[in-house]
């Protein structure tokens, strides 16, 4: 399922560069293909205990089916946001502004012809088409419908994040995906995170951390480190040393494991607000080596 929704997802938005109506024959291929590949949930269920009564008073115990409560509560709104997006896109006709290809000739104000130089932000995306206005820029009623549109997408895109995030959540983390939280971090992230004045907005600032890719790189060691120093928290006490009494091994071992336990939990405290504030700052953060290890493994707690 998920190998056939990004592809089809590709297949039908990755190059649609421009606001405006998704073309009929894509829509109704997203439209069928969306339908083929989500009726696949139907079938993914739960069995819960219920009572069936019978005419003669008796009662018994069966197993009954019910749709997964997670397929249950998100597939219906991820379908409605699906719409709500369309429509916006169904809205982009007859627009004032226009593109053009970037290199392309256009006339100017003089009638004679000339190639249109690439902005500044599209060098690195010359594929991108530029948009253009009027010269006496848009009007007041169609620039308030483009800023309450900017703004439903946002929230469209928020609210998706938000379910996937969850989902994201609710799968256990593989055993292969911990290292050593040391290791992971590097030498210089550790120092500042173990260090008695902590701030997360300083930290990045002295990393200068210059692309996503980076970035996206520190927020891998990060999340990392995150789930090790929590998973040893949670983890089994040694045992007894032998050559200690009892009482005093039990008392030494507990004063430890709370030490321990207190230090791991303040350092994971530390890395998760240096991630949200990291995320924060790089907001279009694709996913993280944690979100893909868990796609690929697929496996839900119950």
């Amino acid at each position: 399922m998920d190998s056939g929704l990004t592809l089809c997802t590709a297949s039908t938005f990755g190059q649609l560069w421009r606001l405006e109506s998704l073309q009929y024959e894509k829509k109704q291929m997203w439209q069928r293909e969306m339908d083929c590949l989500l009726c696949i949930g139907d079938h993914i269920i739960d069995l819960i205990p219920s009572l069936q009564t019978f005419p003669d008073g008796s009662k018994l115990e069966i197993m009954t089916r019910r749709p997964r409560s997670d397929i249950f509560i998100n597939l219906p709104a991820l379908r409605k946001l699906d719409n709500i997006l369309l429509e916006i896109l169904d809205s982009f006709i007859n627009t004032e502004f226009w593109y053009v290809d970037q290199g392309i000739v256009v006339p100017d104000a003089d009638g004679l012809g000339s190639v249109r130089k690439p902005l500044q932000r599209h060098q690195e995306k010359w594929w991108l088409p530029e948009p253009h206005v009027p010269t006496g820029g848009l009007q007041q009623d169609t620039r308030k419908q483009l800023t309450h549109k900017r703004e439903c997408a946002n929230q469209i895109l928020k609210a998706a994040m938000a379910i996937n995030s969850v989902a994201l959540a609710e799968m256990e983390v593989p055993e292969s995906y911990f290292e050593n939280g040391k290791d992971c971090l590097g030498d210089v992230i550790y120092h500042y995170i173990t260090s008695e004045q902590f701030s997360a907005e300083c930290l990045l600032d002295c990393l200068n951390i210059s692309s996503e890719l980076v970035a996206l790189e520190v927020a891998n060691c990060v999340e990392t480190s995150i789930y090790i120093w929590r998973k040893r928290v949670h983890s089994r006490p040694n045992l007894l040393d032998p050559n200690r009494s009892a009482s005093k091994a039990m008392w030494d071992m507990f004063k430890d494991l709370i030490t321990d336990g207190c230090k791991r939990d303040l350092l994971a405290d530390r890395a998760e607000s240096l991630l949200h504030c990291l995320k924060h700052r790089f907001p279009g953060l694709t996913q993280t080596t944690l979100d893909i290890t868990k796609i690929q493994h697929n496996q839900v707690e119950s």
